[in-house]
C-alpha cells in the first residue's frame, strides 16, 4: 500500500464512519472502482488496515468527547459503588448494557457472512434501503427527547441496531442515528450518543484485529488522516445538526448505490 492510498483511504474513513452513509461500503467500493482490489500487495496490506483507519476515527471521537468521556466514568463508578445517581452515571451504564448484544451479534454474524456481503451489489442495495429508511424515519419523528433523557429502553434499542451495521452500506452511525429518530430522540441528541455508543465497540474491534495491522508509514499516515477528518466531520455534524435534517445523507446514499449498481451491470 502505497501512502497516497492510505491518505486517500483516511479521508475515506473519516468522512463516511461519522456521516451516515457507511465508511464499511466506501473503504470496500473505493478500491474497487479503482482496481486497487486487484493489486496483490495492496490487498495483503489492506488486512485489518480498515480496523486501524476506524481506530483513527475512534480516537477523534475521543479527543472531542474527552470531558464527556471523563464525565461518564466517573458518573458510573458513583453509580455502582457509591449509589449516586446522576446522568452522567445513567447514560455511562445505558451504553455499557447497549453495547453488549449489538456487538456479540454483529460480531458473529459478521465472522460467518463477512465474503458475501462484501460484494459491490450487496453494498449497494445495503446503501439504497437504508437510505429510504433513513429518509422516512427522520421526516416523520417526532424530536421530543434530548440526550440527556433517554431511556433505557431507547438507548438499548440503539445499541441493539449496531448488530446491523456488519452489513457494507448500512452504516453504525446510519441505522443507530435512525434507530434514535425512531425513538424520538432529537437529530444532535441521536448523533451525540451514536458517537459515544461506536467508542466501545471499534475499541474492541481494533484489540481484536491488532494481529493483523502491518505497521509502516503508510499505515500510520492513514491512522492520523482519518482522525483529523474525523475531528472536522464530528464538529460539522453537530452543528450541522441543530436545524438540518439527515436528507441529503439519505439522497446520497440512494445515488451512490445506483452508481454502484450501474457500474456492476457496465463491468
Amino acid at each position: 500500500m502505497t501512502i497516497f492510498q492510505a491518505i486517500i483511504l483516511g479521508v475515506v474513513q473519516g468522512l463516511t464512519e461519522l456521516l451516515p452513509i457507511s465508511s464499511s461500503a466506501h473503504l470496500n467500493i473505493i478500491p474497487w472502482i479503482l482496481g486497487w482490489d486487484k493489486i496483490l500487495e495492496f490487498v495483503n496490506s489492506f488486512e485489518g488496515f480498515d480496523v486501524a483507519l476506524h481506530f483513527g476515527t475512534l480516537l477523534a471521537i475521543v479527543l472531542f468527547f474527552f470531558k464527556d468521556w471523563i464525565e461518564l466514568i466517573k458518573g458510573g463508578y458513583k453509580l455502582a459503588i457509591k449509589k449516586e445517581k446522576t446522568t452522567q452515571g445513567k447514560m455511562f451504564w445505558y451504553i455499557v448494557l447497549a453495547t453488549i448484544p449489538g456487538g456479540i451479534i454483529g460480531f458473529l454474524l459478521d465472522h460467518f457472512l463477512e465474503d458475501l456481503l462484501t460484494k459491490p451489489i450487496i453494498i449497494a442495495i445495503a446503501l439504497i434501503v437504508m437510505g429510504i429508511v433513513l429518509y422516512i424515519v427522520d421526516k416523520n419523528a417526532k424530536s421530543n427527547t434530548k440526550y440527556e433523557d433517554m431511556s433505557l429502553k431507547q438507548t438499548f434499542l440503539i445499541g441493539f441496531s449496531q448488530a446491523l451495521a456488519f452489513i457494507p452500506g448500512v452504516s453504525r452511525s446510519g441505522v443507530t442515528m435512525t434507530t434514535g429518530r425512531l425513538m424520538g430522540v432529537d437529530r444532535e441528541s441521536t448523533a451525540k450518543y451514536s458517537f459515544l455508543l461506536s467508542t466501545p465497540i471499534v475499541f474492541a474491534a481494533t484489540l481484536y484485529k491488532l494481529k493483523d495491522f502491518v505497521f509502516s508509514v503508510p499505515f500510520f499516515i492513514g491512522i492520523f488522516v482519518s482522525f483529523l477528518v474525523g475531528i472536522l466531520v464530528i464538529k460539522f455534524l453537530l452543528q450541522y445538526l441543530k436545524k438540518g435534517s439527515f436528507k441529503f445523507f439519505a439522497i446520497y446514499r440512494v445515488i451512490i448505490g445506483i452508481i454502484i449498481i450501474v457500474l456492476c451491470i457496465v463491468r
